[in-house]
């Protein structure tokens, strides 16, 4: 019934955050990471399953996905990480979300909004240990200053990012550790011990950087089933998850073409013998890479195929060579059929980015199915 749709197991999706939860500890909270509409997995059905499997935080990166999550019936703590702009503020109080405020400016204004409003507000203060994005450089004592005039305004968390944690070959995520751990020291030592301490996303979990964790963590791709590659000599990876996502699509068309035919935009491939071609349902519009032209590949009757020509906008040409398919069949872009398989880190190699670009690019004219 559809050109293209994924197939999101959510049972999948539950026993990941369950296996990243025996890892940590009970010590340590596990916050999924569900922005970017659960990196297309589907952030309203991810977090019902992520709540139902007993998580208490999740996190976002904009007000606006927060307010869809709480309008869904969300009753988690909801972290919102990338958004403090003037006219969101006030939603934060209406919606009951929590904002990661990364400027003493900031700190200032939302205990103005929550002295107005008769409300306790509490808050997450990102530092910029070393990213280079959103976080605030002011020192530990300047942090004190703000925190000693609010009243309203509760800095319930103190949180930072790392920007190269999958590289133990660099010493920058042991000196971000290091600054954060020495703001933290400071700010204890002036009387402010925030409840929730908290650097890593996915890859210091799963190599066990253990000091890296502090009482909370942040999995995004570890929730949808993916670990990114480590450079240099981590320890080994702790963390067993699994993608919980399949894509596929449907064969329009099948037909033969002699030798010599040209395939697509551009003819940028030629037959070489003749050949039968399927036409799948799916494209650039539907997030399948364009990079993927004359060199990325679908599984087919469990049969690994190799992709002919330009990926258009709408439609992609895979080799169904000596395969009895037809019209109405399904090809795998994303999954297993049989023993053989594709992942979105297969995916972005070949395509020259990341696996989460594959995922987070997928379109929302995708349907979604789940299973």
């Amino acid at each position: 019934m559809h050109r293209s749709w994924l197939e999101v197991s959510l049972g999948q999706i539950a026993a990941n955050f369950r296996a990243i939860r025996r890892l940590a500890g009970g010590g340590v909270t596990v916050m999924p990471v569900v922005k970017a509409d659960a990196y297309r997995h589907g952030a309203v059905e991810v977090s019902r399953v992520l709540e139902e499997a007993g998580a208490r935080w999740l996190a976002v990166s904009n007000v606006n996905e927060g307010i869809a999550l709480r309008e869904s019936g969300i009753r988690s703590r909801i972290l919102v990480m990338a958004d403090f702009l003037p006219m969101s503020r006030p939603l934060f109080l209406d919606y009951d979300l929590t904002p990661a405020i990364h400027s003493l400016e900031g700190i200032r204004e939302y205990e103005r909004l929550a002295g107005l409003a008769g409300k306790a507000a509490p808050f997450h203060l990102k530092i910029d240990t070393g990213m280079g994005r959103l976080g605030t450089r002011a020192s530990a004592q300047e942090i004190l200053d703000v925190l000693a005039e609010t009243r309203a305004a509760r800095m319930e968390g103190l949180m930072t990012h790392f920007a190269s944690a999958p590289n133990y070959t660099s010493a920058q995520t042991d000196e971000q550790i290091a600054t954060f751990t020495a703001v933290l020291r400071h700010l204890r030592n002036g009387g402010i011990d925030p409840a929730f301490v908290h650097m890593s996303s996915t890859v210091p979990l799963a190599y066990g950087r253990k000091e890296a964790w502090g009482n909370l963590v942040r999995p995004g791709h570890a929730i949808y089933g993916y670990v990114s590659p480590a450079k240099g000599s981590p320890a080994a990876q702790a963390l067993d998850v699994r993608p919980a996502l399949s894509w596929k699509a449907t064969v329009l068309e099948v037909k033969d073409v002699p030798a010599g035919a040209s395939i697509g935009y551009g003819a940028i491939h030629t037959t070489g013998r003749p050949a039968r071609i399927a036409v799948l349902g799916v494209g650039y519009a539907d997030g399948y890479p364009h990079r993927l032209s004359n060199k990325g590949r679908v599984l087919l009757q469990g049969k690994a195929v190799p992709v002919l020509g330009a990926v258009s906008m709408d439609l992609t040409t895979v080799d169904a060579t000596g395969l009895d398919v037809a019209a109405g069949d399904a090809a795998t872009l994303l999954g297993v059929e049989g023993n053989e398989s594709i992942d979105a880190q297969q995916i972005a190699k070949l395509a020259g980015t990341i696996s989460y670009s594959v995922l987070c690019g997928i379109s929302s004219r995708v349907v979604r199915l789940y299973v």
